[in-house]
């Protein structure tokens, strides 16, 4: 799933053990944290493409409040020389600017180097949205970095220092920066709770916001909220929550699965609008969303027969294959669900301008949102699919993984879950190079999150 660390692969977060005093003050990502396969070489570091990496970042309401990105291939240099380390900050930072317009929206968090302060594309960065997770270099002076932090503020870049007690810098450093983070999975039990105590004891704490990176458990995940972190992230959203509701037992998502079969079915205008009138708060929610700036309606729609003349059944069959994802009363597994099959399918659809142009790329967006009906629902694929009718291209695609369709959706599914030897491959087949990539998954993420902003 997206927002999973793999295993061994702390990659930026592994800090101190300890909060003050004891505790390794190992290098983050040092030879002996990462697998073998990773060790730093000039030979290892030549095989790994720059592919874009983003992971999700919850706040104490359960909903997705920004990304974490970074590269991939980092993990294999976090141990390398300063200089090499901001060659790899400069890339990052030069593959979110190249694409300005589509990751706006959100927070977006971007751990660097303190040494990679200085880096021209710094001053190219937008404004609007950005946290800078610093890491303490070993040689960081306190002064000009705090000069730094504070011509970001100026520009309305916020800053973030991670958890370095025993680096010089650090305590001046804290006090000037809008977030604190903590690796949690990287040090002992109680240094969650030591650390928020220590900073929020910390003058102006009351301006610094908790930051809570590479949770892997509930418990942790409860302990963290109970210590007033405010940001969370890590492999614990992967894990429902004890007693939560079968979501195939939602009487909103059995209701939209039928609207969708009598769209796809040509049932008449009449037909499709009594199925709405039998739930008046789902025709609520279909046409407050069909009305919301994300889809940029120039007219109205009052009605679900409006819908279907200005929208087409084609594209209504779109937005209601969307509404399936949409959550009441989430947990933050329900927003990773949304995350992974709207950013899956407006993935393929956006690679399919580079890859199949001159075609209609609706198809390619229902494959990509219809992939993740079987985690939704609670139910084989094939036995969901079949009481809905779909292009064969699309039933190919995701029951067989052959077709016109299956080389973008191999591509999705491999940087969902972030597999680097499988999105080499699988772009390769498909026609599409890291770069490509990059910038499509930078566009499906921010409008994914522009059309979960408009849901309750």
């Amino acid at each position: 799933m997206v927002g999973i660390f793999v295993l061994g692969e702390t990659f930026l977060f592994r800090i101190l053990k300890n909060l003050f005093g004891g505790g390794s003050t190992r290098p983050i990502g040092s030879p002996s944290e990462l697998p073998e396969a990773a060790t730093p070489s000039s030979q290892v570091i030549s095989k790994v493409s720059p592919f874009l990496r983003r992971e999700p970042v919850f706040d104490r309401s359960n909903r997705l409040s920004g990304h974490l990105f970074y590269l991939q291939e980092s993990t294999a240099l976090a141990n390398a020389e300063g200089a090499r380390q901001r060659d790899f900050d400069k890339t990052l930072l030069d593959t979110l600017n190249a694409s300005p317009e589509a990751w706006n929206t959100n927070l977006a968090f971007l751990p660097l180097s303190s040494s990679s302060l200085d880096l021209d594309a710094i001053e190219r960065l937008k404004t609007t949205n950005v946290v800078l997770l610093i890491q303490l270099a070993e040689d960081a002076e306190a002064e000009i970095i705090g000069d730094t932090i504070a011509q970001l503020h100026e520009r309305g870049i916020q800053v973030g220092i991670f958890r370095q007690p025993k680096n010089p810098a650090f305590a001046k450093l804290i006090t000037l920066a809008d977030h604190a983070a903590i690796d949690v999975s990287g040090s002992d039990a109680n240094a969650p709770r030591d650390f928020s105590a220590a900073v929020r004891a910390v003058e102006k704490s009351q301006q610094l916001r908790l930051i809570a990176c590479n949770i892997d458990t509930q418990d942790d995940f409860r302990c963290c909220r109970q210590w007033y972190y405010e940001y969370f992230h890590g492999k614990f959203a992967s894990a429902p929550p004890e007693n939560k509701p079968d979501p195939a037992a939602d009487p909103h998502r059995a209701q939209l699965v039928n609207l969708l079969r009598l769209v796809q079915s040509d049932a008449e205008t009449a037909e499709l609008a009594a199925a709405m009138k039998q739930d008046p708060l789902l025709s609520f929610r279909i046409l407050r969303y069909l009305n919301s700036p994300a889809l940029g309606l120039s007219h109205r729609i009052d009605s679900l027969e409006q819908a279907l003349i200005i929208l087409g059944r084609q594209r209504l069959t779109r937005w209601l294959a969307v509404l399936l994802f949409s959550v009441r009363d989430p947990h933050v597994d329900d927003w990773l669900m949304v995350e992974n099959a709207l950013t899956r399918g407006r993935l393929m659809e956006v690679l399919g301008e580079v890859s199949m142009p001159g075609q209609s790329h609706d198809p390619l967006f229902l494959t990509g949102i219809f992939s993740c009906l079987g985690a939704l629902l609670h139910r084989p694929l094939a036995e969901i699919l079949d009481d809905m009718l779909l292009a064969d291209d699309i039933r190919r695609a995701l029951l067989e993984h052959r077709g016109p369709y299956a080389p973008l959706l191999a591509v999705a599914e491999a940087s969902e879950n972030f597999d680097l030897p499988r999105m080499e491959i699988a772009g390769i087949a498909a026609g599409i190079d890291p770069d490509s990539l990059n910038r499509a998954l930078l566009a499906a993420t921010a409008w994914a999150s522009e059309v979960t902003e408009y849901w309750e």
